[in-house]
């Protein structure tokens, strides 16, 4: 029986059938895949567009092709790169346990240090961004998309560029899961208040308070995440179906 459907868009749907049949086990790392020809049938896809796939996937983490000799699927929790975090919500149907807390634990980890820097180089960028804060819907897409576009502007904004190509890679990611955190009042309402807080840092030219406050909003975020995961689980769990399809 043919594990595959037929695709609308050939290359991104092979894509995420191959991803999908990883994720759930059928092909686990250290498995080799079908031969191209085989493979290509099942796909419905010309070897073309599955080479173009393949590559792509062996970029990202997800397998090791051995030209002239077969593909494995590789560890990619080891070796994948962001590409991989992507896949994961995109297509798998149930996100490991703790993916999004241990997420939010690296950026506890970075975030405060180009908050800083933001602050320290571009204090009026920042508080002019900031200022937009009072007119926010209080809505979890709106407060989604005020707070990503936030965190970017701090990122482009630091000394480091490599922070902005980070955020990059988890551009889709974050803004999904961003609105399942902000469904909560009390999300809301801790972000409006750092909002206010780091604007109060910026007009003061105090990059060391930015990134002090910054530390502890990005803790307290990982406990208001936890507990609201443990009460809208089930909206956790569309929204990760959402991104699968």
């Amino acid at each position: 029986m043919n594990r595959f459907s037929a695709p609308k868009r050939p290359a991104a749907h092979a894509e995420q059938s191959l991803i999908t049949v990883i994720l759930d086990g059928t092909y686990s790392p250290g498995s080799v895949l079908p031969g191209e020809r085989e493979l290509s049938q099942q796909l419905g896809i010309t070897r073309p567009t599955l080479r173009e796939t393949l590559q792509r996937m062996e970029r990202d983490g997800w397998i090791i092709i051995r030209h002239g000799k077969y593909t494995v699927v590789n560890d990619y929790w080891h070796d994948g790169g962001l590409g991989v975090l992507n896949g994961l919500f995109r297509y798998g149907k149930k996100l490991p346990d703790n993916f999004v807390t241990h997420l939010l634990e690296v950026r506890m980890n970075v975030a405060p240090y180009y908050i800083r820097s933001a602050v320290e180089r571009a204090p009026e960028v920042i508080k002019d961004y900031l200022s937009r804060a009072k007119d926010i819907e209080d809505t979890a897409e709106a407060l989604a998309s005020f707070d990503w576009m936030l965190h970017k502007t701090l990122a482009m904004n630091s000394s480091n560029p490599i922070y902005s190509l980070i955020l990059n890679g988890f551009a889709e990611f974050y803004q999904n899961m961003a609105q399942i955190y902000f469904s909560t009042a009390e999300a809301r309402d801790r972000s409006l208040c750092f909002y206010k807080d780091l604007i109060n840092t910026v007009k003061r030219r105090n990059p060391d308070a930015a990134e002090k406050i910054s530390r502890i909003m990005m803790k307290d975020s990982i406990a208001i995440w936890q507990k609201t995961e443990r009460q809208f689980k089930s909206l956790f769990e569309a929204k990760s179906a959402q991104g699968g399809r």
